[in-house]
């Protein structure tokens, strides 16, 4: 086998998502997502720590991608224009449509991987958070919008690997953003559980 293996970090994201879609996230281990990629079990640890973290492989620079436009927003952008910059931004870093569906459904199939998915997210949240107080975002009002953003996020990811007509990711973030809005703005208060209309 070549020293050099090119790509090794895709091929490996590849084989591992077949073999979790063929047998199973539990039933897959390591040395046979190595095999699969046509390369070592030593090869596959200098990429990932372990069989979990393939499946959040990049989320540094998912991270670094959603707040940067939060940081680069102009002075005037609110809170939460700063973050849907930075939701739409970190929609370019998003593998092809169909890799995000197959991650999407491992995810659901696993507990364990949901648990690590949600730590995931509030790491994001606390990032946006900490973004928005250094743009001058008082503590709970930047806490309120990384917490919405994360909440838009997860929908307008949802809506985008499910949507037949495969519109582009910022629609569906702007759509998500639009809801959002809606609901703050509505005149009309909603009844309590129960009442009837």
């Amino acid at each position: 086998m070549s020293r050099w293996e090119p790509n090794a970090p895709a091929r490996l994201q590849q084989a591992a998502f077949e073999l979790y879609g063929e047998r199973g996230y539990d039933q897959t281990t390591v040395a046979e997502i190595a095999a699969r990629a046509g390369l070592t079990e030593r090869t596959f640890f200098r990429h990932f720590a372990d069989k979990r973290e393939v499946l959040f492989a990049g989320g540094e620079r998912f991270r670094t991608a959603l707040v940067d436009p939060v940081n680069a927003a102009p002075a005037s952008a609110t809170a939460l224009e700063a973050v849907t910059a930075g939701i739409e931004a970190a929609g370019s870093v998003f593998p092809a449509v169909e890799l995000v569906r197959r991650r999407q459904a491992l995810l659901l199939a696993n507990p364990e991987l949901q648990e690590r998915e949600l730590i995931k997210l509030a790491s994001i949240a606390a990032a946006l958070g900490e973004a928005l107080r250094e743009r001058g975002v008082p503590g709970t009002a930047a806490e309120l919008a990384a917490e919405s953003g994360v909440s838009v996020l997860r929908i307008a990811l949802m809506r985008w690997i499910e949507d037949p007509n495969e519109q582009p990711w910022e629609v569906h973030v702007r759509e998500a953003v639009d809801e959002l809005r809606g609901l703050v703005s509505a005149q009309r208060p909603v009844g309590l559980i129960g009442n009837a209309e």
